[in-house]
């Protein structure tokens, strides 16, 4: 089965310095046919003015991963790391027990254009901890970026999910076998067809029990892929 979760239809939260879009109820937004989807709990699209953002805030027991479009990210923490988070690197903060942060856009003149992502953790009361790493560029290929199980190249998630990233350019095809599991697609840019039904920017796709998944990029697109296994 294949659901299309249309990008006019995320709520939608806008101040002076932010503009989110909400996959998931968030806040003050509330859908209760869009409450989660297996272990994804949130997926914010924020568009930040410059010099802007969110404030020191509390959270506990949530991993949360921040992927950048476009602009750069500062991030602070109770744990004392300190980072500017860019294009081509990937964030995971589990907040644990409790963990203090705040995010800034770092650019006075450009806005910052980024994915916030939390997924519920596979048991509480964890430690909170923090990494940051470079997302490896390999075009029209998933690029394992998120895992449970520790590497080199992706960022530990505390939850049985591997989380991709794909780059794909025009007319480039890509076969998944998906072996019935719960599978999210969330569209950041460009068009895709995925089993014949096309998708736009900003679309989500919820995939459950099918073999697998035929995606045929309409127009270069750039994707997070999420695997619950």
């Amino acid at each position: 089965m294949i659901t299309i979760r249309k990008s006019e239809d995320r709520g939608n939260s806008k101040l002076d310095w932010l503009n989110s879009y909400h996959t998931f109820s968030f806040s003050d937004y509330y859908d209760p046919q869009w409450v989660e989807f297996g272990c994804l709990r949130v997926i914010n699209e924020d568009i930040i003015q410059p010099s802007s953002g969110f404030g020191m805030h509390s959270h506990r027991d949530m991993e949360i991963i921040t992927y950048v479009v476009d602009g750069a990210l500062s991030h602070k923490d109770s744990m004392e790391n300190g980072s500017i988070i860019r294009p081509g690197e990937i964030q995971r903060m589990s907040a644990g027990t409790g963990i203090k942060h705040s995010e800034f856009n770092a650019s006075e003149t450009e806005e910052l254009h980024l994915l916030q992502i939390w997924i519920t953790p596979e048991k509480t009361g964890m430690p909170p901890s923090y990494e940051q790493k470079p997302i490896l560029f390999a075009p029209n290929q998933l690029v394992l970026i998120g895992t449970p199980d520790k590497t080199d190249n992706a960022v530990t998630i505390h939850q049985n999910v591997n989380l991709y990233r794909g780059h794909f350019t025009e007319g480039n095809k890509l076969t998944i076998q998906l072996h019935k599991r719960q599978c999210w697609l969330q569209l950041i840019q460009g068009s895709i067809q995925i089993n014949e039904q096309q998708i736009g920017q900003g679309d989500g796709v919820a995939i459950s029990g099918e073999d697998q998944g035929s995606i045929l990029c309409i127009e270069n697109a750039e994707f997070l892929f999420f695997e619950m296994l």
